[in-house]
């Protein structure tokens, strides 16, 4: 990782509002320097002086795209607690998902932990206050070796539900601190939100539990009458996150009122909206909407709301988090160019522009410009029996090479073929649902 410049050469290059074929994205200490079409490698005569020549990396067949910047991810918790009762080291947890996440092409993490009142569900000893700040000091310590001993870039999303009554001082001191990132606020009461439907939360509740009817009776109506945080307290939290630069989001809203009190906190996220109407409320009022990637490789929610294919193609949703699975962030991306039609650099913007720009991030990572940080991968679809399969075979971060990937060689032009066939296949299904639609 000791050199941050290079050409990347003759790929397709995904910016945020079209695709360049056949450009080279040059990089010059860790900054993109130029995105120009294929040359012979020169920047202006000299690319850098004092570097000499500068490395080629063959990106040709490939797609250059901006590593992706994952706002809402529960992944650290399972590596740290691969089982209910057990808790590793916590600094190598951190090292570890580093490495899963990069091959997923992940380069900016936020580490979404929680903090709850009550623990209904699973009891996950990593969501413990203790184990919360513990980790929460962990993730701060990554950014001091940010570009020299890490893989990707760590940030922290604190996730406070709304029954964190006793825990209101711990998150202010939090938030003073300046080691949170993004701070959402969560309300699972059952009743409401995404338990709205109460066979729903029974259900839910009964996977995690041995349960009958009448205790999971007790244990909702214990819920809706337990202390929450008022509205002054969320208020005061949303305003010292703010003052620290900390965009503000709300979770799961089910109704316009929600989503105007959310606003009128200057919340800039609404997370998981439930219906479509409520999403497009949110973004009406501004406000970027996050959906699960894993909802659009499923075709739907798990909890039976808001499906993310429909929100995406409706304009309603302009951004997609890994949730609990980050293998689903590029599957999605391609899922929704090949069976909704979604344009490649919209799907991308997804998951790299648009989360980083809610973030407040964007500024330095998040699209390939000139100037930004050079966070940056290289896509290609290989052949996978009946279908392409994307896959990250190269990732830079700040210019470093962070990532690779080898793949066997396939005979030239085979997975563009593929891809070819299956597209025209999947329009001619599409045209065929639309006609039987109609009919």
């Amino acid at each position: 990782m000791d050199n941050d410049s290079c050409i990347i050469r003759g790929g397709t290059v995904v910016c945020p509002d079209r695709v360049l074929p056949d450009h080279d994205v040059v990089v010059i200490d860790g900054r993109i320097a130029a995105i120009a079409p294929r040359a012979a490698g020169e920047l202006d005569g000299e690319p850098n002086a004092s570097a000499g020549v500068l490395p080629i990396v063959d990106a040709c067949g490939a797609f250059v795209t901006p590593g992706m910047v994952d706002v809402h991810s529960d992944y650290v918790e399972n590596v740290a607690s691969p089982r209910p009762s057990v808790v590793m080291d916590l600094n190598a947890s951190l090292y570890k998902a580093d490495r899963e996440l990069v091959s997923h092409g992940v380069t900016t993490i936020f580490h979404s932990l929680s903090v709850y009142g009550a623990h209904i569900f699973d009891h996950k000893p990593i969501r413990d206050f203790s184990n919360v700040s513990a980790l929460i000091e962990a993730v701060a310590r990554l950014r001091g070796g940010e570009e020299r001993d890490h893989l990707i870039r760590h940030r922290l999303h604190m996730r406070v539900e709304v029954d964190s009554v006793d825990l209101y001082d711990d998150v202010e001191r939090c938030l003073r601190s300046g080691k949170v990132d993004l701070l959402s606020f969560m309300d699972h009461t059952p009743g409401q939100g995404q338990y709205r439907d109460m066979a729903v939360f029974s259900e839910t509740l009964k996977g995690y539990r041995d349960l009958t009817d009448e205790e999971v009776a007790c244990i909702a109506r214990q819920q809706q009458e337990s202390d929450k945080l008022t509205a002054a307290q969320m208020a005061a939290l949303a305003a010292l996150a703010r003052a620290q630069g900390v965009s503000v989001a709300s979770h799961d809203d089910d109704s316009i009122g929600k989503v105007e009190a959310m606003a009128a906190l200057d919340a800039s996220i609404s997370e998981f909206p439930i219906s479509l109407e409520v999403a497009h409320g949110a973004r009406e009022r501004g406000m970027h909407t996050l959906a699960g990637a894993p909802n659009v490789m499923l075709g739907h929610s798990h909890s039976g709301n808001l499906s993310a294919r429909e929100a995406v193609t409706a304009g309603a949703v302009d951004m997609l988090c890994s949730d609990y699975y980050p293998a689903a962030l590029l599957d999605a991306v391609f899922a929704l160019r090949d069976e909704c039609g979604v344009p490649i650099e919209q799907a991308f913007a997804l998951v790299t522009v648009n989360p980083a720009r809610a973030a407040g991030i964007d500024g330095e990572v998040g699209s390939l410009e000139v100037g930004k940080r050079a966070d940056v991968l290289l896509v290609r679809e290989i052949a996978c029996a009946e279908r392409t399969m994307p896959v990250v075979t190269r990732a830079f971060v700040g210019g470093h090479s962070v990532f690779r990937s080898h793949y066997p060689d396939q005979p030239l032009g085979y997975g563009r073929d593929l891809h070819e066939t299956l597209r025209v296949r999947r329009a001619r299904a599409r045209a065929a649902a639309g006609a039987g639609e109609e009919a």
